[in-house]
């Protein structure tokens, strides 16, 4: 993982990061190796300090047919 890559995905709110996480091209970089691993860590941090009520509602705002 790049210094770049971590300040990215530090940089990110849950909203983005679901964003990236449903519409990236399959076999983004951003989602192999240790870059992967620290994306989806950050991702599940940041998901955690929501309520459930913010989570469902992050969904729906990004929802599944637009990138």
């Amino acid at each position: 993982m790049t210094p770049e890559q971590k300040i990215e995905f530090d940089n990110m709110s849950y909203y983005q990061m679901l964003v990236l996480y449903r519409f990236a091209p399959i076999g983004d970089i951003r989602f192999q190796d240790e870059s992967g691993e620290y994306f989806i860590k950050e991702m599940g941090r940041k998901k955690d300090l929501l309520t459930h009520d913010e989570t469902v509602a992050t969904s729906k705002a990004v929802g599944w047919e637009n990138g």
